[in-house]
């Protein structure tokens, strides 16, 4: 479990360290309260795609059943690696929630505000059922993420929805 939490942190760091790599004037950087700042380089579609979209595949892939041309099978994990893996996507997850309402990336005060912490919550209650191993639990959780991702592209972006929702 540690190792994880550690590719986690490194993960997230580097995505810090590679967001504030920027030739232009403006570095995308907002001040806030105080002397904090919060470095948003990456753009909406690169955030979705590089932490959401990986982290949430991430869930996807591990939960739920599947029948192809091998048959039924399920697709949770069957390692405590395999788990863990899980558990580091939730949390992810988890935090993208928390990034999306970052100053600087933040669309409105709104339905953007309720996308945002939906998606954090839903990205804990997956955390959570994947440390406790509940299989119910977490395929329910991955469901409510494609919600709130849905709903979401539905209502910012519907020309990205259609394409979520094809796939």
């Amino acid at each position: 479990m540690r190792k994880i939490g550690l590719r986690v942190l490194a993960a997230l760091a580097s995505l810090g360290l590679l967001a504030g790599c920027s030739d232009s004037a403006d570095d995308g950087a907002v001040p806030v309260a105080g002397e904090m700042r919060y470095d948003t380089t990456l753009t909406m579609r690169e955030l979705m795609l590089h932490v959401l979209e990986f982290a949430a595949d991430g869930l996807w892939s591990n939960a739920g059943w599947v029948e192809d041309a091998n048959g039924y099978r399920e697709l949770y994990p069957e390692t405590e690696e395999g788990w863990e893996q899980v558990v580091a996507s939730a949390a992810m997850v988890a935090e993208a929630g928390n990034l999306l309402n970052l100053p600087g990336r933040r669309m409105d005060n709104n339905a953007w505000v309720i996308y945002s912490e939906g998606l954090t919550q839903a990205g804990q209650r997956a955390m959570a059922a994947a440390i406790d191993r509940d299989k119910e639990a977490l395929f329910q959780a991955g469901a409510d993420v494609y919600s709130v991702c849905s709903a979401c592209h539905q209502a910012y972006d519907p020309e990205i929805n259609s394409r979520f929702v094809s796939n």
